[in-house]
């Protein structure tokens, strides 16, 4: 299975939870631990169960498996490594506390000013 295919699957299941706010990064360039992460909210801590369990579901059932899991017992961060794509599917709380979208943005606009340097 392809990257963009496991990549549609987890946006499928985000949308058919209603996950809020649901972003790609694409987070290959600047580490070896996964080419992209995927981040997405739920309101409560039972929708950012229903969202992880539909995303461990929907790709268990196309021969997908997690190498890793994190957070299923409290449910309010929860990690689903899949290798290539690694989801964090926070409670919406949770999300704006540890804003990992402004901490890996940041290092990519920083990468690219880095190249925009290097030509000048």
């Amino acid at each position: 299975m392809t990257v963009e295919e496991k990549l549609d699957i987890i946006l499928k299941s985000c949308e058919s939870k209603k996950g809020i706010d649901t972003k790609v990064l694409d987070i290959g360039g600047m580490t070896s631990i996964a080419d992209y992460f995927v981040i997405v909210s739920g309101n409560s801590s039972a929708q950012v169960d229903a969202l992880a369990r539909e995303i461990d579901e929907k790709l268990s059932d196309e021969g997908e498996e997690p190498i890793n899991t994190e957070g299923k017992n409290s449910s309010r961060w929860i990690i689903l490594d899949f290798g290539d794509i690694i989801v964090h599917v926070f409670h919406k709380d949770e999300r704006e506390y540890y804003n990992l979208e402004r901490l890996w943005e940041d290092n990519e606009n920083n990468k690219n000013n880095e190249k925009i340097e290097e030509e000048d």
